[in-house]
């Protein structure tokens, strides 16, 4: 009998301590299922301009999602359920704000009551308004904020700027050094963009500073830089109006009085605009592709915002400091 107690006992330890063993491993995988991958920070950003200035500041310390494609219209994309269900999801949630989502903003807001943290970047950078008609601004929209801020490379570094801090204070899990670290590189490249620009745009004639686009997108451009805007073809903030026949009338009568022909269009319409202007203006317009709203994929010019600025910035200037253009851009 004692015997068979003992080899009782020593199999009760034994499985005593497989059970610790076991406790213990079942511990470690819950605690690293809950610091791994299941669990990496989330960040959802709405436009793709504003996406790759995240990417830039959070680098690989949190996965930053951003919903607008390559090539997409801010104002008018919208967004698939599984979308909508990932910003529901986010640790935080980057957008423009200013209108300029305008099929986004009701899911953005779905998200806040359910408690996400949201960062509008665009009221935070101290925003312009968009002037009357009769300052070269859309006509109907004067004294609403212009959702347009990064076409001013400055306000884009205040941009950077906050998102750390929205990142560093609602984002769990990220290295605050490694954040701060990336917004200080970021910056500098930023400094360095607006260096270029200012050189590249002293080589425009003040009597030549002056821009008509597709529609009233360039208002920060304009105004950090000195140029005047004389109107836009859709005299709107958003792609989504259209141009009447007295819009393009009034728009022809100030470029002839400014001198203007040269528009500057979204590198997705120029065609159209163009035989717009030709039948307006008659022949002698050009047409320079510009990138907007919207970066591009990424063998197409425009994949990040610092590319996108540069050539946009190399496309002005040499569109307003050539020669009188000898046909029109189809």
């Amino acid at each position: 009998m004692r015997r068979g107690t003992g080899r009782a006992r020593t199999r009760v330890a034994r499985l005593r301590r497989l059970l610790v063993g076991l406790l213990a491993l079942v511990t470690a995988a819950t605690a690293t299922a809950c610091n791994g991958t299941d669990e990496e920070p989330r960040i959802v950003v709405t436009t793709n301009i504003l996406g790759d200035i995240t990417r830039q500041v959070v680098g690989d310390q949190a996965e930053v999602t951003v919903l607008m494609k390559p090539n997409a219209d801010p104002h008018s994309f919208g967004l698939s359920a599984v979308q909508a269900a990932q910003l529901e999801r986010a640790d935080l949630v980057v957008f423009n704000g200013l209108g300029l989502e305008e099929n986004v903003l009701r899911h953005v807001d779905a998200a806040r009551e359910a408690g996400v943290a949201t960062f509008e970047v665009g009221r935070a950078v101290d925003p312009l308004t968009f002037h009357s008609g009769d300052d070269g601004g859309p006509e109907g929209e004067s004294g609403r904020p212009d959702p347009h801020f990064w076409t001013d490379p400055d306000r884009v570094r205040t941009a950077a700027g906050l998102i750390a801090d929205r990142v560093s204070e609602h984002v769990t899990g990220v290295d605050d050094d490694a954040i701060r670290a990336n917004a200080a590189e970021y910056d500098e490249q930023l400094a360095d963009l607006t260096a270029f620009m200012e050189k590249s745009f002293d080589r425009v004639p003040e009597d030549r500073r002056n821009l008509v686009t597709n529609h009233h997108v360039f208002g920060y451009l304009a105004d950090r830089f000195g140029f005047r805007v004389i109107g836009a073809v859709i005299p709107s903030g958003t792609t989504l109006a259209s141009p009447s026949s007295s819009d393009l009338r009034s728009l022809t009568r100030a470029m002839e009085r400014a001198g203007v022909r040269t528009v500057f269009a979204d590198s997705s319409r120029p065609g159209r605009l163009a035989e717009v202007l030709s039948n307006e203006l008659g022949d002698g317009v050009r047409v320079v592709e510009l990138y907007s709203e919207s970066l591009t994929a990424e063998n197409e010019g425009a994949a990040t915002y610092l590319r996108m600025m540069r050539a946009n910035t190399t496309a002005m200037t040499d569109g307003l400091t050539v020669g009188s253009p000898k046909g029109t851009h189809s």
